[in-house]
């Protein structure tokens, strides 16, 4: 689908162009288009403080309590990357402290589904804990805690998803976006809600002089914000200043050789060098293989590698979950094979304003694969769209994924409260849910989805367009520009990454890696400059082309290592032949 390339802002447009060779202009005009006004400061003593996080003293006390009296604590996460990294914070953090007696329990999707269901709790409660924490789960899970609540077990809900009109009753909740809580930022990933819950718990220990009494060295949290980073990122959270905090302070220590042996190993299968890991490394090299282990198997084995501490092992899980992705990336493209022959007479017709939304549906589908199968059907007809695969003999399970301004949760929540019985259960964020139906209303609910929809679907909305930050000018194609505009991140969800637009001459044109565009280009009207360029999965049907002489992209500026050099190479997000 042809997208309108559209501005973001016309701050680069005011740069003098005698300016123009100064990066740090450039800079300021991208930061002051993301509402930030100078440089940022991403020192750790600007985040935000624990205390105003609701129920964070009952939920420190619990923990003072379990170490206290030397309790069994039981961690159950989730099966992705945010699940695995706040799974392998607590047990790391909880070590630190001189608390061994912890273990952890994973959901796999495929028997149990999401959360702290009732029949994990009957699993948890084999191993006799004292206290159950949920970490990126639990909000939702009121079955669940009144079971454990029954046998006696104590609940710590620590998470970050939207809540409900009920909440469990657990004997402590933490999560920024519960009511009346006053935490500042309300976009923390579930890795770094349990962050902030150790950040309480280490200051409450040195009250009691936990460290002087156990002769331990009071630990350094900042050590464990190398997960804390990959989490969020993974997670897709926006990110917002508290985040960008987190995250800088990650990549730093990673970059500096400081961080755990799985995800050194894992930089290593995917080919990065962590010395200049960037955020986008934690998006599509690492966080794909951890979430591979939960999508197609158990996410345990993610953590495994996440908790290693000799590297060796660590690269041989690591290994382990690179297979995986490769397979999850072949289920993946015969998937959207089959939902794109589906959806092209829909919406590759005359009329596809008809529809605001799209539900699809196969039942030899993968589970664990749907939500990227969302994603890629939201990102080709810039719909709303829920994926469902079989879950049982009688249920489907659905993935969601969002346009920016249709809160995707809020739409299924109202479908919730106009037909009751239509879902089982649903939940999740702005952006992206998960839902999950009974077979032979299936039907319906896509009727009932695309009405609700159409309700919230401004035209903006429906218009498949990309952003750009505008044009650059020939002494802006340089190196040193583009090593500026990395180092003002990290960039992500809510902070997007500068993209420029222009159009350029094709000096040359190659496939890579057999669905990957590699160029040479020629900046219209800058005669003498020359750029490489790669877009990655690009149309085969159109790319390479024999006809087009020219192309218009939307770009980033990239730093491309190869063989210890470096030098300037665009990466294009969007291109089509002029």
């Amino acid at each position: 689908m042809k997208k309108e390339i559209v501005l973001r802002s016309d701050f680069l447009n005011q740069i003098p162009r005698s300016e123009a060779h100064v990066p740090s202009t450039l800079v300021d005009a991208l930061l002051l288009a993301r509402g930030q006004d100078g440089a940022p400061n991403y020192a750790l003593n600007t985040l935000h403080k624990p205390v105003d996080l609701r129920d964070i003293d009952t939920a420190v006390d619990l923990f003072v309590t379990a170490l206290e009296q030397g309790h069994k604590i039981l961690i159950v996460g989730d099966f992705d990357a945010d699940g695995a990294t706040s799974t392998a914070v607590l047990i790391r953090c909880l070590k630190s402290f001189g608390h061994s007696n912890v273990s952890y329990l994973v959901p796999n999707r495929f028997e149990f589904g999401y959360g702290l269901t009732p029949e994990i709790v009957e699993i948890a409660l084999e191993q006799k804990p004292d206290l159950i924490v949920t970490v990126d789960n639990g909000i939702a899970s009121i079955e669940g805690v009144a079971l454990a609540n029954k046998f006696g077990t104590k609940v710590l809900v620590t998470d970050h998803h939207l809540p409900g009109e009920t909440l469990p009753e657990a004997a402590a909740i933490v999560n920024p976006n519960q009511h009346e809580c006053d935490f500042p930022s309300k976009n923390l990933a579930g890795v770094g809600v349990i962050f902030y819950v150790m950040l309480a718990l280490r200051s409450a220990l040195r009250e009691h002089g936990w460290f002087t009494k156990k002769n331990l060295a009071e630990p350094n949290l900042a050590d464990f914000l190398d997960l804390v980073a990959l989490g969020t990122v993974a997670d897709v959270v926006p990110l917002d200043t508290n985040n960008r905090v987190l995250v800088a302070q990650g990549l730093k220590r990673i970059r500096a050789g400081h961080c755990c042996e799985g995800i050194k190993a894992l930089l290593k299968i995917a080919n990065r060098d962590y010395q200049s890991i960037s955020e986008t490394d934690f998006g599509f090299a690492i966080g794909p293989r951890l979430n591979a282990a939960g999508r197609l198997d158990d996410m345990s084995i993610g953590i495994r590698c996440l908790l290693s501490d000799d590297y060796y092992e660590a690269l041989e899980i690591a290994q382990q979950l690179d297979d995986f992705n490769q397979e999850r990336k072949a289920i993946e493209a015969s998937m959207q094979v089959d939902a794109l022959k589906d959806l092209s007479s829909v919406f590759d017709d005359i009329k596809p304003d008809a529809h605001s939304a799209i539900s699809i549906y196969k039942d030899d589908w993968h589970q664990g694969v749907v939500g990227i199968l969302a994603s890629r059907i939201k990102d080709k007809y810039h719909r709303p769209t829920i994926a469902f695969a079989n879950a049982t003999d009688t249920e489907i399970k659905g993935s969601g994924r969002s346009v920016s301004g249709l809160h995707l949760r809020d739409v299924l929540a109202e479908i919730e409260a106009m037909h009751p019985g239509l879902m089982t259960k649903f939940g999740g964020h702005a952006m992206a849910a998960g839902v999950s139906i009974p077979i032979e209303n299936y039907q319906r609910f896509a009727k009932v989805f695309d009405q609700t929809t159409a309700k919230y679907m401004t035209d903006e909305m429906r218009r498949p367009i990309v952003l750009s930050d505008g044009s650059l000018v020939r002494e802006q194609f340089t190196m040193e520009h583009a090593q500026q505009v990395q180092s003002a991140g990290p960039w992500g969800q809510g902070f997007p990454e500068p993209r420029f637009s222009g159009v350029f001459r094709i000096v040359d044109q190659r496939l890579v890696g057999q669905k990957h565009l590699k160029l040479m280009l020629n900046p219209d009207s800058f005669s003498d400059v020359l750029v490489d360029a790669i877009a990655f999965n690009v149309d085969l049907g159109v790319w390479p082309s024999s006809e087009a002489s020219e192309l218009k992209a939307v770009y980033k500026l990239d730093v491309n290592v190869f063989r210890g050099r470096k030098s300037l190479q665009l990466i294009i997000d969007y291109l089509e032949p002029v």
